[in-house]
């Protein structure tokens, strides 16, 4: 009897002896991470001098006037340097208790180190730190980025994988100019861009969603066929007729009353073009809608499990058209950006998208496919544009290779190191076939 007691005994301590084995492995990555980090704040203090300036207002039209901060650059590079050695032993806590880090600190350590990095540029030298100017050239950098990342956000929340987003951008610039100028009207190319945009995004869903083609495949093709198009007319008709690429067609910035005049933020948020603007509205609209709509509810099931959704009398192959080509539309839209969108107009030129379309859907997955998400991952991308074409302003002996490598190397260290577990909607890829 006491021998089948303690076998039950056993048997029952058996499962609690294995779980107790199957405990998660420390996660050393962010606080490596921010090791690292330290170390690159500790030479900006031992290398930093004299004083930097950093100014908080936009330009002398701003209502509200801050004065220009002068600080020593050894002490911004100490300030950056001790909060993230803080942020560091924090996350050794973390990790060893295997708990999330979270993504507050590391946009807190993101943001005293491009202070120490300004400042050590800075340090010394006759050029001021504009940070409003900075947040402002940022914010409109990112929004054929944002674009793109929605565009990539609506299209695989169906199933559909638009790697075709570079070839929309670049499309969307190219008619978008073309068509200013040929009307002599913005507001024209403006509307022509998101149309040219879900011109290729037809193409997708033709054989994506018609024919079951890889979507990769497919994208690849369309955005190669997209710079060859426009490769070709640019160099056959536009070449011979500048008229039908005149940069003198853009939109121009429109200040907000009141709004605009909000230290620091005002002028960065209420003081752009029309597209940014518009950006606004379809980020809020979108994020509503897709998880507060019919609409929202059947595009996810599509992108979930189309064979459930078509068992409850949802059109699948219909719901995939339609959001490929608004895909498409809002890619289009962001390309505008590239000529006629920004408050400097530009002509058109060979392959101007120049991997945007790739850094959006970096943007999207980055984002865990969420418009908020994807938002975030944009601006981030655009600030490291932004603080690219800071920097050489600062710093004549700058290596310029380098620094414009910033937003690429932004783009793989963000990817490979910060999405963490995420997981894409399940039918992503994957043929539908009725039946």
């Amino acid at each position: 009897m006491s021998e089948n007691v303690t076998t039950n005994t056993q048997a029952h301590e058996a499962p609690t002896q294995t779980q107790s084995e199957v405990i998660a492995p420390i996660k050393w990555k962010m606080p490596i991470t921010y090791a690292l980090v330290a170390l690159l704040n500790l030479y900006f203090l031992i290398s930093a001098s004299g004083i930097a300036k950093f100014s908080f207002t936009r330009s002398k039209a701003d209502r509200i006037q801050i004065p220009i901060w002068e600080v020593s650059a050894k002490a911004v590079a100490a300030i950056a340097l001790v909060v993230v050695l803080l942020v560091c032993v924090w996350a050794v806590m973390r990790a060893v208790k295997r708990r999330p880090v979270g993504v507050v600190p590391a946009v807190l350590v993101a943001l005293v180190t491009v202070f120490a990095m300004f400042a050590w540029f800075g340090g010394g030298s006759k050029g001021t730190v504009t940070v409003t100017a900075v947040l402002a050239s940022a914010l409109a950098l990112s929004t054929p980025l944002i674009f793109g990342s929605l565009s990539g956000v609506v299209s695989e929340h169906v199933g559909i994988v638009n790697i075709a987003i570079e070839g929309q951008l670049l499309i969307g610039a190219f008619a978008g100019v073309l068509v200013a100028s040929i009307v002599k009207s913005v507001w024209a190319g403006i509307i022509v861009a998101p149309l040219a945009g879900a011109l290729i995004g037809a193409l997708l869903a033709f054989f994506c969603v018609n024919y079951n083609v890889d979507n990769i495949i497919v994208g690849v093709v369309l955005n190669v066929f997209a710079l060859g198009l426009t490769t070709f007319f640019f160099s056959s008709t536009m070449t011979e007729n500048p008229q039908l690429n005149d940069s003198k067609y853009h939109l121009s910035n429109i200040k907000i009353p009141l709004l605009s005049d909000i230290p620091i933020i005002g002028p960065v948020l209420f003081n752009q073009t029309a597209l940014t603007y518009i950006m606004y509205v379809v980020l809020v609209v979108l994020t509503i809608y897709l998880y507060r709509s019919r609409w929202g509810l059947r595009m996810r099931a599509c992108g979930e499990h189309p064979h459930a959704a078509d068992t409850v009398g949802i059109d699948v192959r219909k719901t995939r058209w339609h959001n490929v080509l608004l895909s498409g539309a809002l890619a289009g839209l962001g390309g505008a950006y590239f000529t006629i969108g920004a408050s400097v107009g530009h002509s058109f030129n060979e392959n101007m998208s120049a991997g945007n379309g790739y850094i959006a859907l970096a943007a999207m997955i980055l984002g865990k496919w969420h418009p908020l998400g994807a938002l975030g991952a944009s601006l981030m991308f655009g600030f490291a544009k932004a603080v690219a074409i800071l920097v050489p302003s600062l710093s004549a002996s700058a290596p310029s290779q380098i620094i414009n490598m910033i937003p690429y190397i932004v783009t793989i260290l963000a990817v490979a190191g910060f999405v963490g577990i995420s997981r894409p909607p399940a039918s992503e890829n994957i043929p539908y076939t009725k039946g």
